[in-house]
């Protein structure tokens, strides 16, 4: 689940940072826009303007021609020429009666003299003397026949209303913005299904590997310990010599059938092979693993064996290591401590074994997972009634557990009896 989470935050980070910078360029397209449009229309504007000046004896422009022709205060044209040498130093030549758009003189003076330095138009947000928004224009001119080094004879400042461009652009950002955030959430939510999607079979495969490992280590253990035992009574020189090298090579076949088994076992989880069935008499398998599971044990614990006739389609090396695990959990938990176990096994012609103790039991707080994976009749971590579990239906049997008549447990491990 952690992983998932990071693929699906990561996800959603990445989708963010993506909406996040088309959404910052689309606003600030928006917004140069809006101020390029405002600036073409004042350009024309003022450009219409400076077409009605005349040329006075001097060659310079005459400004009272403009003046005395502009009887519309709408867009307002204010007329400021150059007075001196001094780019800053303009004078007010021309200046509406009464502007529609009225903006304090400090900002047309600051307009015209960006322009006049610049020598070129230049374009200004500011606000109207009642906080209206406003685009500013100053569009410098020249004398008829000034030279190159000659600046400009003066500039025309023109304002706009900017109110609708900017509700228009502030409702753009607005309906950006919530877009950005329904697209971050469905991003969210479309990277937490991808990642589900693609984490689940590998979240599958480690927990199928761990669940390798972990029965490897349960079905070793028990030969491995009997191995060390085995070598530290050789060391001791308790045991004569040929006797130790035929039980270590028993317990070497015996370790690698179990390392078959586990590899085969790895395979029919992961789909990969089928369980190797076969005819086999249930009740010499089990006899046999019961004989063995006697010899294993150093205590002199009583095992009955009450074995019908039966014929099962199994996989021998599955089945003996399910029968096994439920005998050597009823030798191991089916007794009061201190006391020697008595285990009573039967099968019937049905396909039915059952493995019977005179223990204390199963613990209510367990009955409920006994055939979990880490979880024992004692309450211990544990695996071997878990693989028995998973035997008993790889074969379409089942595996219960329940009551003893003599007060212990009792498991019951059914599987298809062939007719034949």
């Amino acid at each position: 689940m952690r992983l998932r989470r990071r693929i699906s935050l990561l996800f959603a980070l990445t989708s963010a940072v993506g909406l996040i910078a088309m959404a910052v360029l689309a606003v600030r397209s928006d917004s140069g826009r809006w101020r390029e449009q405002l600036d073409h229309t004042m350009d024309a504007d003022s450009s219409w303007a400076l077409g009605l000046l005349e040329t006075d004896a001097d060659g310079r422009l005459d400004t009272a021609v403009l003046a005395d022709t502009m009887d519309v205060d709408c867009p307002p044209l204010t007329v400021l020429l150059v007075n001196g040498a001094a780019p800053g130093d303009l004078a007010v030549q021309h200046a509406p009666a009464k502007p529609c758009l009225v903006v304090s003189r400090d900002v047309v003076l600051e307009a015209g003299r960006a322009a006049v330095r610049a020598e070129e138009p230049r374009g200004f947000d500011r606000r109207t003397a009642t906080g209206a928004p406003v685009r500013v224009f100053a569009l410098p001119f020249y004398a008829a026949e000034a030279t190159d080094d000659e600046g400009p004879q003066g500039v025309l400042v023109t304002t706009a209303d900017a109110s609708a461009p900017q509700d228009d652009h502030r409702r753009l950002v607005w309906l950006v913005t919530g877009g950005c955030a329904v697209l971050v959430l469905l991003s969210a939510g479309v990277g937490h299904a991808l990642s589900g999607r693609a984490v689940r079979p590998a979240l599958a495969a480690l927990g199928q590997q761990e669940g390798f490992l972990a029965d490897a280590a349960h079905d070793l253990r028990t030969p491995a310990a009997a191995l060390r035992t085995l070598a530290e009574t050789a060391l001791r020189g308790e045991t004569d010599g040929a006797d130790v090298h035929r039980r270590t090579l028993r317990l070497a076949e015996g370790m690698g059938r179990l390392v078959d088994g586990l590899l085969t076992r790895a395979r029919l989880m992961s789909g990969t092979a089928a369980p190797d069935r076969r005819p086999l008499r249930l009740d010499q398998l089990v006899e046999a693993v019961a004989e063995e599971a006697g010899e294993s044990t150093a205590e002199a614990h009583r095992m009955r064996v009450d074995a019908e006739e039966t014929v099962v389609s199994a996989d021998p090396d599955l089945l003996r290591r399910a029968v096994g695990n439920l005998l050597g959990n009823a030798l191991t938990h089916g007794h009061p401590p201190g006391a020697l176990a008595d285990v009573l096994v039967t099968v019937t012609r049905d396909g039915t074994v059952t493995v019977e103790d005179a223990g204390p039991g199963l613990p209510p707080e367990v009955a409920g997972a006994l055939f979990e994976r880490f979880r024992s009749g004692s309450g211990s971590t544990g695996l071997g009634l878990s693989i028995a579990s998973w035997v008993a239906h790889a074969h379409g049997g089942t595996l219960t557990a329940g009551s003893s008549e003599h007060g212990g447990a009792r498991f019951v491990l059914r599987l298809p009896a062939r007719e034949d």
